[in-house]
């Protein structure tokens, strides 16, 4: 039985008017409208309806300004950084920049000057930290013209049982370059209902790389909008799941620019009795002469009851003139792949390591930082049972 959520009030929050007005209308919005079934298109085929939200109470703020000592060693993999901004349970207890933004306790803003260049990754981590509670990490990214910044976003947490509910908006100005990572190690009893909203400009460019590795149910809505001409957007995934697992991927390839490209690529594997779910839309709104999008998802399924459950690309075309392909393809390993490797003296497996890390590479070589590639591979090994030798 679904229980009601009781947000936290506006009023307690800190903030300025602005501030204020936008999280009074954004919880009137809340209040007023239904929570979300498998009935509904977008959510078929998840796990929402084990979601009841009045079990979950809002995070309080943390007690002191202390970086919870997991956070270190995510940070190792990083490697070089040009800032860092520490969330606990949604909340700034470490940034280099003040914050602003709305429907969080303490949302981040990074900015980024027109003709700003940013060498090295802008790090944010976000750490649950409390148990049966809920968290609402939000984040803005604002690049300018011609500008360029890495922006990574590690989510991670302690051994508890919490729900939480990132947000981040993306606004790539016309001829600016924005490279943005998410990387998901939240804890086995953790949920994760995530959206990530981007615009890209005329002739600027979006890559956006999202890695789910944690959670027990892990879903990420991805809105891709390409407004200005010749603008692009690359979107990549990257998700393993084990045990009794679920990671969830919805996506919308919205094209509205002339001659605007997109390229999807979403890459899975599932082991034990885990299971994944993708939907994607590409629209081409009239106008978008000249667009090309393009959809690709692909998944391993590496145990008898591992299941790759939903995975269906769609178009939505108003526009001739357009390049458009969508494909999706689900699978064991292929075994003359595995023939192949055992016949020249590769164990079993080790051949199995070879060929789903394989797999995956086509999507961990576009990652920005050597460090947290070698990690990954290493995680996604480890929790598929393919790391020996």
């Amino acid at each position: 039985m679904t229980t009601a959520f009781t947000p936290l009030d506006p009023a307690s929050l800190p903030g300025s008017r602005e501030l204020l007005d936008t999280r009074r209308a954004a919880r009137a919005r809340f209040e007023e409208g239904p929570l979300p079934t498998e009935a509904d298109e977008i959510w078929r085929y998840s796990r929402i309806g084990e979601l009841d939200p009045g079990a979950w109470t809002p995070a309080p703020a943390p007690a002191g300004s202390a970086v919870p000592a997991g956070v270190a060693p995510l940070l190792e993999h990083v490697g070089r950084r040009s800032g860092l901004a520490v969330t606990v349970d949604g909340y700034l207890v470490q940034h280099d920049a003040d914050p602003d933004g709305a429907q969080a306790p303490s949302p981040l803003v990074v900015e980024v000057p027109p003709g700003g260049v940013v060498e090295d990754p802008l790090v944010i981590c976000h750490w649950a930290a409390t148990g049966e509670s809920a968290a609402f990490p939000r984040v803005i990214v604002r690049v300018g013209e011609g500008a360029e910044i890495t922006v990574i976003e590690y989510h991670a947490s302690g051994p508890v049982r919490a729900w939480v509910d990132p947000v981040t908006e993306l606004h790539v100005a016309d001829g600016g370059r924005l490279t943005h990572v998410t990387v998901q190690e939240l804890g086995p009893a953790v949920w994760q209902t995530a959206f990530l909203a981007a615009d890209v400009g005329r002739d600027a460019s979006l890559r956006t790389a999202n890695v789910a590795l944690g959670g027990d149910y892990a879903r990420v809505r991805t809105d891709s909008r390409v407004t200005g001409a010749g603008g692009s957007a690359e979107l990549l995934a990257l998700y393993c799941g084990s045990a009794e697992q679920m990671h969830d991927f919805r996506t919308l390839q919205d094209h509205v620019g002339p001659k605007s490209t997109s390229t999807l690529l979403f890459k899975g594997a599932v082991a034990d009795e885990a299971r994944s779910a993708y939907s994607g839309l590409i629209r081409i709104r009239r106008g978008a002469a000249g667009t090309s999008a393009l959809q690709t998802n692909r998944n391993l399924i590496l145990s008898d009851t591992g299941l790759a459950s939903y995975s269906v690309p769609n178009l939505d075309i108003e526009e001739n003139d357009v390049t458009c392909s969508h494909a999706s393809a689900t699978g064991p390993i292929d075994a003359e792949q595995r023939f192949y490797l055992e016949s020249r003296g590769v164990p079993p497996e080790v051949a199995d390591r070879l060929i789903v890390l394989g797999f995956f590479a086509e999507v961990v070589g576009r990652l920005p930082s050597p460090g947290l590639r070698a990690h990954l591979s290493q995680v996604i090994g480890t929790k598929l049972g393919v790391t020996r030798g």
